[in-house]
């Protein structure tokens, strides 16, 4: 389930508001698009703007430790039973985004520091959706599959293409609807924003034992890898068919 599109859906939403949140709420930060913030800390150092600096390495550097410390939850916890080693790292990040809500303005920086190393955490940790990689707190990867994917379809009419496609699209749109919802929610909540990513992450939390029900009662794993295989069978069979149409056509 944790590779499932509605779980994606979720975890892209709140991926979304942690972006818009960082960047309205707490001094025009980016949480996740890092490649801004080295755009900005470049411009900073050639202007000798050292506390701006400041201002955006620490999220760079906070993002980085949060990849190291996601990849080793993954080493660690991979064979525990009990809970998935990927739900793990869902509660850590709100657990951080929590205590992020009540930092006041004038610790923005510690704010930003949390939250992309939060970011940084899931962006490792979920990289599939339906087996196709994706990154739930991000667009530029994914605008670049969606639309590939939608070229190779105008050209061969693969409807596997288009699915993967839409797939993309959907996920970008999640993306656009968290910023939307986030930056409304500002003038609202203000710093406490940040806690509705929280909740979008505990339904994320909450899907994943979905799979954990599925694998206690195999048979319902069972009967579903006996569908996929009599579809496959469907699809086989449609294809000879088709092949022996085109024959006797030709003849």
């Amino acid at each position: 389930m944790s590779e499932s599109f509605l779980t994606a859906a979720f975890l892209s939403i709140s991926g979304g508001l942690q972006d818009a949140y960082t960047y309205i709420c707490r001094g025009e930060v980016f949480a996740n698009a890092q490649t801004g913030n080295i755009v900005l800390l470049s411009q900073s150092l050639v202007e000798r703007k050292w506390s701006t600096v400041i201002h955006y390495l620490i999220p760079l550097g906070f993002f980085a430790m949060g990849i190291v410390v996601a990849e080793g939850i993954r080493q660690k916890y991979k064979n525990v039973q009990r809970i998935h080693w990927r739900q793990l790292v869902l509660l850590m990040e709100m657990l951080l985004l929590l205590v992020v809500g009540f930092l006041p303005t004038a610790c923005n920086l510690l704010a930003n520091a949390m939250v992309s190393f939060a970011c940084a955490m899931q962006v490792q940790t979920f990289r599939k959706v339906n087996g196709y990689a994706f990154a739930s707190t991000m667009c530029i990867g994914n605008i670049r599959s969606g639309m590939e994917s939608l070229c190779v379809y105008g050209k061969t009419k693969d409807k596997e293409k288009l699915y993967k496609a839409g797939h993309y699209l959907g996920i970008i749109g999640m993306f656009a609807v968290g910023a939307a919802v986030g930056g409304h929610l500002i003038l609202l909540l203000h710093e406490r924003t940040i806690w509705v990513s929280c909740g979008l992450l505990f339904v994320g939390f909450l899907l994943m034992f979905i799979k954990e029900e599925l694998e206690e009662h195999p048979r319902i794993l069972e009967e579903e890898q006996e569908i996929r295989k009599n579809i496959q069978n469907i699809r086989e069979e449609a294809k000879k068919v088709e092949n022996i149409i085109k024959e006797d056509l030709k003849k």
